[in-house]
């Protein structure tokens, strides 16, 4: 009796430590799914290193990695598109109206 007494025990002291392993990415998407399921539409959540967490940007809504990141939670922000980042945002020439060479001199 006594036995099982302490393995209860050492289950509930290390429950929280185990907790707080989860990977970043696995946190978020439960959170997400949360958030959708009580009928917001527009947010955002980021991955954040816990030095770079701001006062004022956000609600801190997780911690993960073995709380070396926060998951920073903003209402009525939009997330930008994954196809929008990087070499996207940087228009092709031939939408520009053509390169130097198309200007009458």
């Amino acid at each position: 009796m006594k036995s099982l007494i302490a393995v209860v025990a050492s289950l509930f002291i290390s429950a929280p430590v185990l907790a707080q392993v989860m990977p970043c990415e696995e946190l978020k998407s439960e959170i997400d799914a949360k958030i959708k399921a009580n009928g917001v539409k527009v947010f955002s959540l980021d991955i954040v290193p816990n030095a770079d967490v701001k006062e004022g940007e956000g609600k801190v809504v997780g911690s993960c990695d073995g709380s070396t990141q926060k998951i920073v939670y903003k209402r009525g922000v939009a997330p930008a598109p994954a196809e929008m980042s990087g070499a996207s945002q940087a228009q092709p020439k031939s939408e520009m109206g053509g390169g130097p060479q198309s200007q009458p001199k």
